[in-house]
C-alpha cells in the first residue's frame, strides 16, 4: 500500500514556487542584445509589516518598450512595438528578500485623449498568505512627467514616495532601487484592481 503523503499548508498552494518559478519561467533578463532603449537594472526588497524579509514571493513585471508601446496586439498609440521586446518579467526573491530585473527603461505611454502617462512599470506581487496578488507600479525618480501622470496624481501626496524608485550610483547602466513593503509603516501604495 502507498503510504499517504500531505501536502503543506499555504495559503497559494504548494505548487506556487516549484510551477512558477521552475527555471524555464524565471525571466529576469528583459534587454536582449540590440533591444533598442537605455538598459537599467531595477533591484529592491520585499519586506513585511515587520520589516523582515518575504523570501518567497514572486514579482512580476510588464512595462511599455522605449517608446511607449506595450508588446500586446491592442497596444495603443503610433510608436512603433518591438517584437524582441516582450516587456514581461518574473522572478522570485532571495533569502534576505531580494530581487532584481534588468530590463529598459520605458517610454511614456498614451493615456486618455491627448494625456500621456509618465514612463513606469506594473508591478505585481504574489506570496505566502496573500489570497489575491498586490498590483503596483513603479515610477523613476528622474522623470519630469510624474508631476502630471494622472495615474500617479490620484495617489495620496503622503503615499506617492512609496511607487518611486531612486536611482542609485553613477554606473554604466543605471540602477533604480524600488523597495516593496506589504504593509505598515513606509507600505507600498497598491491598487485595487
Amino acid at each position: 500500500m502507498t503510504p499517504l503523503i500531505l501536502t503543506g499548508s499555504s495559503t497559494v498552494g504548494p505548487f506556487f514556487a516549484p510551477c512558477l518559478l521552475r527555471p524555464d519561467a524565471v525571466r529576469q533578463v528583459l534587454a536582449q542584445p540590440g533591444t533598442p532603449g537605455e538598459v537599467i537594472r531595477i533591484e529592491g526588497r520585499v519586506t513585511d509589516g515587520d520589516g523582515a524579509p518575504v523570501t518567497d514571493a514572486m514579482i512580476e513585471i510588464w512595462q511599455a518598450n522605449e517608446q511607449g508601446r506595450y508588446n500586446h496586439p491592442s497596444g495603443r498609440g503610433q510608436a512603433p512595438q518591438d517584437e524582441s521586446f516582450s516587456g514581461f518579467g518574473r522572478t522570485g526573491t532571495d533569502k534576505d528578500g531580494s530581487y532584481w530585473f534588468e530590463t529598459i527603461k520605458p517610454g511614456p505611454v498614451p493615456f486618455a485623449g491627448e494625456q500621456m502617462q509618465a514612463p513606469h512599470i506594473s508591478v505585481t506581487i504574489f506570496s505566502r498568505g496573500l489570497l489575491n496578488h498586490l498590483a503596483t507600479r513603479l515610477y523613476f525618480e528622474d522623470e519630469a512627467a510624474n508631476v502630471t501622470d494622472p495615474v500617479l496624481q490620484s495617489v495620496p501626496a503622503n503615499r506617492r514616495d512609496t511607487l518611486v524608485a531612486r536611482r542609485e550610483g553613477d554606473q554604466a547602466k543605471p540602477v533604480y532601487r524600488f523597495d516593496i513593503v506589504l504593509q505598515g509603516e513606509g507600505e507600498t501604495a497598491f491598487f485595487n484592481l
